[in-house]
């Protein structure tokens, strides 16, 4: 075998670093850098952040049973009344979501109505990126989130992706989050390994690059031996889930997967604060009422066993969970029996400290905004809110001067 030198090792690799199969993580500037080394302490509010990628439907999420304009609109992909979860007497859920239904009705979700941003952008890519940067004005290279990280002392553990890219959030200009990959680590052995003890040694003529490969490598076989027997433990218990077939409601997902995973290191005393998961297949074109049905489902049942784990843990008080999309659907259903791309949906805020109830107007089917639905709580407001009351950090280092809050913790 060649000597492998730290050079040729970022030759071999154009500046990325594999983990497990599909890992290029050094290309987002921090390999995954976890380890249970410290618990965090007592009582430190932990926030749990849930993407929707592809542009959740908020009106078949959260409907206006009672406005008739809801179901002239979109008369091939509405429910009927008679199978959603009313939430008041004018707004259910999906039918399909039975578990947060189930946490309404204990008063622990906040449903923010009508967010989005000014001047709404229907591009995927565009939206997201303004969601994510927290910037919908100007472009940013950072996120919001990982300008907080930037205002906080260095620590890989702070804030943990799972899966093998790190989401644009979690991105700083000076730190960043880490990605915890859901296929494994695959860390070398025998000579190879070795070598890479060497690569992973600082050294003072070292470029950054050079500095971050060495940080990077060192951080891997870090994670490997602290990580990998808490990921093989079994997740904390959810002792209040009915059982289905000899298993818990609501089967199994990805979604649910990651959030077993999150459960299993937030029992282990992970000292991160802030855990980024997501679901994709949001776009929903076509056929949308059945597909975006069992996507809901998913997230719904997933939330509600991982905050029925959290109970037999003593995280529970201290777990905050935040669910978005990067925009909401067309008020007016296309001809494939699915919505296009459209702008303001609900949030989520889900937890024990969450003062349960809707915050934000519910914006008006019969004054639509080209077609859309109005934004009446812009994103920031809850950006804001999280940052103060459960980062415990001011908003204006994240967000600059901005004034709206969103009051739905306790």
């Amino acid at each position: 075998m060649d000597t492998l030198t730290r050079r040729r090792f970022l030759k071999l690799t154009s500046g990325t670093v594999a983990v497990g199969a599909t890992a290029n993580l050094l290309s987002f500037d921090q390999i995954a850098q976890a380890a249970i080394n410290r618990p965090l302490p007592a009582g430190t509010p932990i926030l749990v952040i849930i993407t929707l990628y592809g542009g959740n439907d908020g009106l078949n999420t959260v409907i206006p049973f009672k406005d008739p304009i809801y179901f002239s609109s979109r008369p091939e992909i509405s429910y009927k009344a008679e199978t959603m979860l009313a939430l008041d007497a004018d707004l259910a859920l999906n039918p399909s979501m039975g578990g947060i239904k189930s946490l309404w009705d204990q008063k622990k979700v906040a449903i923010i109505r009508g967010v989005g941003y000014p001047k709404p952008d229907r591009s995927h890519f565009s939206s997201m990126a303004k969601w994510q940067t927290g910037s919908p004005e100007r472009n940013i290279s950072s996120g919001w989130l990982g300008r907080w990280l930037d205002s906080q002392p260095e620590d890989p553990m702070l804030a943990i992706s799972l899966g093998s890219v790190l989401p644009p959030l979690l991105a700083g200009t000076k730190l960043s989050g880490s990605a915890l990959p859901l296929g494994g680590l695959v860390i070398p052995k025998g000579i190879l390994a070795d070598q890479c003890t060497q690569l992973s040694k600082s050294s003072r003529s070292d470029s950054k690059l050079m500095a971050a490969a060495a940080t990077s490598m060192r951080n891997l076989f870090n994670l490997s031996t602290s990580v990998q027997p808490v990921l093989a433990s079994p997740a904390p218990v959810a002792p209040d889930l009915p059982t289905i077939n000899g298993g818990n409601a609501g089967g199994d997902s990805n979604l649910s997967q990651q959030l077993d995973v999150v459960a299993k290191l937030i029992a282990a005393g992970s000292p991160t604060k802030i855990w980024s998961v997501s679901l994709g297949g949001f776009d929903t074109h076509a056929n949308e009422a059945n597909a975006q049905a069992a996507l809901l489902g998913v997230v719904s049942a997933s939330i509600f066993r991982f905050l029925n784990q959290m109970k037999s843990t003593t995280r529970l008080n201290d777990v905050t969970v935040m669910v978005y999309s990067e925009f909401g659907r067309r008020v007016r259903g296309n001809a494939s029996q699915g919505t296009d791309h459209g702008t303001s949906g609900p949030m989520f805020l889900i937890g024990e400290k969450v003062k349960g109830g809707f915050y934000g107007d519910q914006p008006s089917l019969a004054k639509l905004v080209d077609g859309d639905l109005a934004v009446t709580t812009d994103f920031r407001d809850v950006y804001a809110t999280v940052l103060e009351s459960i980062l415990k950090s001011p908003a204006e280092k994240t967000l600059g001067k901005w004034a709206g809050r969103t009051s739905f913790l306790t």
